[in-house]
């Protein structure tokens, strides 16, 4: 599929820790992992629902978000990595997997009365500590943009400070400038 080489970076200028560095790939085909938290319920709202209506009402907001799944996120992510000259494979989005999951009950698939990073996704973390996937397989679901930092690292150079970011500006695309709504 390709190789990975690492580049050490100026921390500074890229909005870095020190310790951090820049993985290079030249991967052509990616694996990515979306369909794995609409079928596993690995969402931190799908607590909210559970915890109004238990296992019923999840597993129709589960339904809910597999249907939509096709048009709200798989396009604009394919889209994304086909803009960088890869290829994107969904492996849980395989019709085998697709249907293997839903044979599961969902409490074999979940308990919601664990703690995050152990009942969310259950299945799946139970598998790769199984396959020797240790390290990740206790990890807490955070989004992209605050699991990569790249919020913060955005907010500091549009504002100098990540508190100082409120929701409220705007980015002016022709002047490059964030002004106030």
């Amino acid at each position: 599929l390709g190789t990975m080489t690492t580049e050490s970076t100026n921390s500074e200028e890229k909005g870095m820790a020190d310790d951090d560095a820049m993985i290079v790939s030249g991967a052509k085909i990616l694996l990515v992992g979306i369909g794995a938290d609409e079928q596993l319920a690995g969402y931190g709202r799908h607590r909210v629902v559970f915890a109004r209506g238990g296992y019923d009402a999840l597993r129709d907001e589960l339904y809910m978000e597999k249907q939509r799944l096709w048009t709200r996120n798989l396009g604009r992510d394919d889209r994304c990595i086909s803009d960088h000259g890869r290829e994107a494979r969904f492996p849980f989005l395989d019709e085998e997997v697709v249907e293997f999951l839903e044979k599961i009950p969902l409490e074999d698939i979940c308990d919601m009365n664990q703690p995050e990073g152990v009942g969310d996704k259950m299945i799946l973390r139970i598998i790769s500590r199984w396959i020797g996937v240790e390290q990740c397989s206790s990890l807490v679901k955070r989004a992209i943009q605050f699991g990569s930092r790249i919020a913060k690292v955005s907010d500091v150079s549009r504002f100098g400070s990540s508190r100082k970011a409120d929701g409220q500006n705007s980015h002016c695309a022709d002047q490059g400038k964030i002004v106030p709504k």
